[in-house]
């Protein structure tokens, strides 16, 4: 090689080397050449989270990646900014789809994934059942049994899978009771039985680890009383008076008047406080208000609701009406997708189904039964709603113990437990 050439040489290197360095220092911080807008754009990625591990994620229809053994986690770099298809799937389980858009320099995340099982294992619990009661701490069941010598209630532990018998209606009078009501105590020791007893109503408590039960007939109070309802948050009794008039106090004596616009109560209508952090409802039989600081009046919030549940973290409130779900934020939500103190999504819209009941899975997930299907949707409405349908039992309740993670379900007098939906 003579000595030109090899100068020759030099030069073609030394010019690839200028012209590259620069392609290779843009590359490295993430620059790519979209040929859509046919310019270099600094790209961004994706993050997520999944339950259960080894998953597949696809974006656009092409296999990018699994989920790590460990985490259940994955991340996609050097995407282009803009919107994508992205699907996670696993064998054996329904898939999760959803299109999510990619900016540059930042990192989309999903991080509350869940896959639920496509096949959901259920086991016979008991039969002839006409209610049951889970403990608060999820470790007990109270079942009330019928036949053709009335009902009986009857102790179930889950762990154990044992059933002892408790009480039956004959233990409260020979004629025969009616029950009315049944309560937990929130030490999961106690029950409270509300009983109907020749026209009239009693009261009785028995301890579940006295074998046999010992009931304790308690006095129903017939106070004159002008208090309503009332609720005990941290400390502090918030109160309704008849007048309609609401009250907080750090004891049962007169405190502090709320309201300056009284709520109409009205005479044979039952009314209940809800106080979930700042936000304090009141229930008048089917309808929903919220008491609006502002005016210092209660405003109306909600027609026909059924039931208001908490988040296991405490930071979001469902409720629903017999065709549809919403969720309140009680905190403001700074992860994916973000949300302020006081926003309120409309989850789900039923027009040929009713809602029965509804229960937080976890904090990112609720768990339905609308007509015959149980159902479970995510609570993430950037673009459509991950929703499917789980099971299906005929005229069904339904109860998710947050304990043990299984779902109970009653239909047609039979008790049936799933595995856990969640690990």
């Amino acid at each position: 090689m003579t000595r030109r050439t090899r100068k020759i040489l030099f030069f073609v290197f030394f010019l690839i080397f200028l012209l590259g360095a620069p392609l290779i220092i843009l590359y490295e911080q993430g620059y790519r050449f979209d040929l859509e807008k046919k310019s270099l754009t600094q790209t961004g990625g994706l993050f997520l989270k999944v339950i259960p591990k080894q998953t597949e994620i696809y974006i656009n229809g092409k296999l990018v990646k699994k989920t790590d053994f460990f985490f259940g986690s994955a991340l996609i770099e050097n995407l282009l900014p803009k919107k994508y298809i992205i699907r996670v799937e696993k064998e054996g389980y329904f898939p999760w789809e959803k299109s999510l858009e990619i900016r540059e320099r930042e990192v989309t995340e999903a991080k509350n994934v869940v896959l639920f099982p496509v096949k959901l294992n259920f086991e016979i619990l008991s039969r002839d059942i006409k209610n049951f009661w889970l403990s608060p701490d999820g470790e007990k069941l109270i079942l009330k049994e019928t036949n053709g010598n009335g009902w009986s209630l009857k102790l179930y532990e889950p762990k154990t899978k044992v059933k002892s018998h408790l009480i039956t209606e004959k233990d409260f009078s020979k004629g025969g009771a009616d029950l009315l009501d049944l309560a937990w105590s929130q030490d999961s020791r106690e029950v409270y039985l509300d009983l109907g007893i020749k026209e009239k109503e009693k009261r009785f408590s028995f301890q579940v680890n006295q074998t046999p039960p010992i009931l304790i007939e308690k006095e129903i109070a017939t106070s004159s009383e002008t208090i309503i309802s009332s609720q005990k948050v941290n400390g502090d009794i918030y109160y309704i008076d008849n007048f309609g008039h609401l009250f907080k106090s750090p004891s049962a004596a007169k405190g502090e008047k709320l309201t300056e616009k009284p709520f109409p109560i009205k005479s044979e209508t039952k009314y209940v406080l809800e106080i979930f952090g700042n936000f304090i409802f009141l229930e008048e039989d089917e309808n929903l208000y919220l008491f609006n600081t502002d005016s210092k009046s209660f405003d109306p919030f909600l027609e026909k609701i059924r039931d208001l549940k908490i988040s296991p973290d405490g930071k979001k409130l469902v409720y629903f009406s017999d065709s549809e779900i919403w969720v309140l934020f009680l905190k403001e939500k700074s992860n994916p997708p973000p949300k302020k103190a006081g926003e309120k999504i409309l989850l789900v819209r039923l027009f040929s189904e009713k809602i029965e009941s509804a229960f937080w899975l976890n904090s990112d997930y609720l768990i339905f039964n609308a007509g015959d299907k149980i159902k479970i949707a995510e609570i993430d409405e950037r673009d459509k709603l991950n929703i499917v349908d789980l099971a299906e039992f005929k005229e069904a309740e339904i109860f998710f113990n947050q304990t043990d993670k299984k779902l109970y379900v009653l239909s047609g007098g039979i008790l049936y437990q799933s595995s856990p939906l969640l690990p």
